[in-house]
Formats: structure tokens, C-alpha cells, sequence
């Protein structure tokens, strides 16, 4: 990302945390990791671009958050066992989950 559009990227996503909802002009559908081929090496988790900031650890395993997820394939291109997914059927996030993730401090350029 160009740190020039730093400052607008969080903001974004600092709203779609505030309205738990994905961007309207995302196309694509979220990804979803499946658990019992991930085998947690983060991968996926450090190469999701700051500006969606989807990827977490919970636990023992890691989680895409759908809300702000685009669907880019970066993580898919990173992961050494192939364990992620378009995910059409997409839920809601938990509540849960939500009291976890942190906004992106907006500063300006």
C-alpha cells in the first residue's frame, strides 16, 4: 500500500470494524481459512495487506474476518497447504471476535 493512502485505507477500515459489514464495491466473496488443513504458520496472517487487516489468531487457530476481507488472494499465494478458500456462504462474525479487533490509529500524512 502507498503510504500516501495510509491514512484513508484505515479509516476505511476502521468503519467497516464500526459497522461490522463489508465494503459495498467488493466483488469478490471473503476467504475462509479451513481449520483442519491450517496448520498456523501465519503466513497468511502476515502477508494480509494493512489496509483489510483480516487475518487473526484466535486461540489455537486462525480466522479470516469476512467483514473485512476482500477476497484479494494474497493469503492464498502465501499459504504452504493450500487451506484457503473462497467463502460464498459467508456468516456474520461473532460478537466475540469483534471485542478483539483493534481500529488502526488514522494519522494524518
Amino acid at each position: 500500500m502507498n503510504d500516501d493512502n495510509a491514512p484513508a485505507a484505515n479509516a476505511e477500515r476502521n468503519e467497516r470494524i464500526a459497522n461490522r459489514s463489508r465494503a459495498a464495491n467488493w466483488k469478490k466473496p471473503p476467504r475462509r481459512i479451513e481449520t483442519s488443513e491450517c496448520i498456523t504458520c501465519d503466513s497468511c496472517l502476515r502477508s494480509c495487506p494493512e489496509e483489510f487487516g483480516a487475518i487473526f489468531d484466535r486461540g489455537l487457530d486462525v480466522v479470516i474476518v469476512p467483514e473485512l476481507c476482500s477476497g484479494c488472494p494474497v493469503c492464498v499465494l502465501e499459504c504452504p497447504v493450500d487451506c484457503i478458500y473462497v467463502d460464498e456462504d459467508w456468516a456474520p462474525t461473532d460478537e466475540s471476535m469483534w471485542s478483539h479487533i483493534e481500529v488502526t490509529p488514522v494519522s494524518a500524512p
